[in-house]
């Protein structure tokens, strides 16, 4: 979960525009909260990011901005109410992006097994939500601008599933993947991340 700053407000003809210090990488259809304000507190769904000032809605039923006049960071949503001009205000946006880019049954399938407990099929669901996760996070890091609910392509959703059938296989261990041979391995199983971070398209980790 993210959580940004509100410094500015405004509402007109049913729209609201709430405005962040920092910039976000909240787009269009998400999903945000905004609490501690004055009259704009509540769940909404963005539905532009507008960089002009807004300026209500035309008998079209479109958006109008004044681009002459350039505001950073505002996220526009529907907010019934009385128009309120642009003003400071305090209170705090979050955002708890979640990804949905490859399910359980697509990491079972790449592990070509079958859950045996409710414990098993939980824990597979949580390694499945947390390969969601990482996958998502390490592309926006390299600069990918993703929809959170379908891969953007085949290699990042092989590298997603990969991820996940790698904690799963990782349960119970100390370190890397579980071994039953009688020797134990004395070094991790190198190559798995490298071509997990390959079909995800970001660069390996860098080195100060």
């Amino acid at each position: 979960m993210a959580s940004f700053t509100v410094t500015h407000t405004q509402r007109v003809d049913g729209y609201a525009v709430v405005q962040t210090l920092e910039g976000t990488d909240i787009g269009v259809g998400s999903s945000i909260v905004v609490t501690g304000t004055t009259g704009f507190n509540g769940t909404f769904t963005v539905l532009n990011v507008p960089t002009g000032y807004y300026t209500g809605v035309d008998e079209q039923g479109d958006w109008t901005f004044n681009d002459d006049e350039i505001i950073l960071n505002q996220l526009l949503v529907a907010n019934a109410g009385a128009d309120v001009e642009r003003a400071a205000m305090s209170g705090t946006l979050t955002w708890s992006p979640v990804c949905t880019w490859i399910t359980s049954a697509d990491v079972l399938a790449w592990l070509g097994i079958s859950v045996a407990t409710a414990n098993d099929t939980t824990f597979v669901g949580a390694c499945t939500d947390a390969a969601n996760a990482f996958a998502f996070r390490r592309r926006r890091e390299a600069g990918y601008f993703d929809s959170l609910s379908t891969a953007p392509s085949a290699d990042v959703k092989l590298g997603t599933i990969m991820m996940a059938g790698v904690l799963y296989r990782e349960r119970g261990s100390v370190d890397s993947f579980q071994s039953f041979g009688e020797m134990a391995i004395s070094a991790p199983i190198g190559g798995t991340m490298g071509q997990i971070n390959r079909l995800l398209g970001v660069n390996r980790s860098r080195v100060a």
